[in-house]
Order: C-alpha cells, then structure tokens, then sequence
C-alpha cells in the first residue's frame, strides 16, 4: 500500500494536463483529495498539437500549479520516422508544455508564488532504439525545465521536471505482454515497476509550502534503473 502524502492544497487551482489516465489521472486524484480545484485537462478539451491551443488557455488565468503531463510516443527507426510524426512528438512534448507555462507564468510572477512540473521521462537521459523522437522531445523539455527554473526562481517560482521510469498503467497492461514486463523488470534493481500515486506523491511535495528550496531539478523515480 503505497500512503498518500498529508498536504493541504486548499484553495489552491492546478492545472494537469493529460489528468484522466495513468500518471495523470493519480495526479488529478490525489490533488482533488487534498483540497486543490483540479482542471485535468486532455486531447477531448483541446488538441496539444495545434497552436490553438493558445485560445482554450484564456480561461485558465488564475493557475496556481501547473503540471505539464500529456505526451505521446511514436516508436519507429531513426530512418524511418515520419518528419510530420516528429513535428507531432515535438509539438505535444515540448511547445505545448512551453505554451501553457509562458500563460500560467504572468499570474504566478504576480503572486510571487507558483510551481510547475514537467513530466519527462527516463529516455530523456538515457534511450533505446527506435525512441528517437520521444527522446530528443524529453530531453529537451528537461532542459526547458532548467532554463525557465533560472529565470522565474527569484519571483517565487519553482520549476522542475519528474522522470519516471517503468511506471505500471491500464496502457502498461494493454501494449506489454507478462514476458515482456518481467523482461523489463529484471534492468530495475527494485524489481517492480513504479505505482502512479508514486509519482503523484513526489509531484504534491515538490509543488507544496514544504519545497522552498528545490528548482532546475530533474527528479528521477525509477527504481534505480538508471544507474543499474
């Protein structure tokens, strides 16, 4: 049983995207249940691959957290990858979390309080074949991470990214076979894959009153993979 971390989000608006499935649907849940008003915001809402998105955005002027969860994966052979896939992972990945942060900044500089995660990933550091997209997408987010974190830390803005690695979800179960999941958890020195509450968790304490002093970091929950 993975416990639940006791923060009080009273009040407090959070804006997730991509909040209705796997990580971001324990996001949405665990910040409802501590007090926050969550917008899960997902693809029915708005198309992260258009810049339109720009116009939805203008109702969402009063966001306190903002975490940056919706991403897709194209999988497919460096000399085979679509130019208009690779826009697409791009685009979902990177502008859209760019976007929606230059939107949501302008309040929290105002308040001189906020806190924005990026969701990355493990293949943003480390990658595999066939990823070359979804990691060049994760890598840069991470660095657009580093870069906003240096700007907006003396408004009282923290801004950081959350890697994770295997992380188990209704899509984990729908796309691996049971010989292809204990294949990948035999690389995890822990020896399972990560619950999504487990990152929802590391996300409330990084955007709460109790992280004062944690920006520019790229947090990574992964059981150890990396450095096994």
């Amino acid at each position: 049983m993975i416990p639940i971390v006791p923060i009080d989000f009273t009040d407090m608006n959070v804006l997730i995207t991509g909040g209705t499935r796997g990580i971001g649907k324990a996001m949405s849940t665990l910040f409802s249940r501590l007090g926050a008003n969550v917008f899960p915001i997902n693809s029915k809402d708005c198309d992260f691959d258009n810049d339109d998105i720009q116009k939805f955005l203008n109702g969402f002027n009063n966001i306190d957290i903002l975490i940056n969860n919706a991403g897709v994966n194209i999988i497919d052979s460096f000399a085979d990858i679509n130019d208009t896939d690779f826009d697409s992972v791009m685009n979902v990945n990177v502008k859209t979390p760019y976007l929606i942060s230059k939107h949501v900044l302008n309040n929290m500089v105002a308040n001189k309080w906020g806190r924005i995660i990026n969701i990355a990933s493990v293949w943003g550091t480390k990658s595999i074949s066939k990823r070359a997209s979804y990691t060049t997408s994760k890598a840069a987010l991470i660095g657009l991470t580093k870069t906003m974190a240096i700007e907006y830390a003396e408004h009282g803005v923290l801004i950081n990214s959350i890697s994770p690695g295997f992380t188990y979800t209704d899509l984990t179960s729908e796309i691996l076979t049971p010989d292809q999941i204990s294949l990948m958890l035999d690389k995890v020195p822990m020896k399972r894959m990560a619950e999504p509450l487990e990152i929802a968790n590391t996300a409330a304490f990084l955007c709460s009153k109790y992280n004062t002093y944690i920006t520019g970091q790229d947090v990574v929950i992964d059981g150890g993979f990396l450095i096994s």
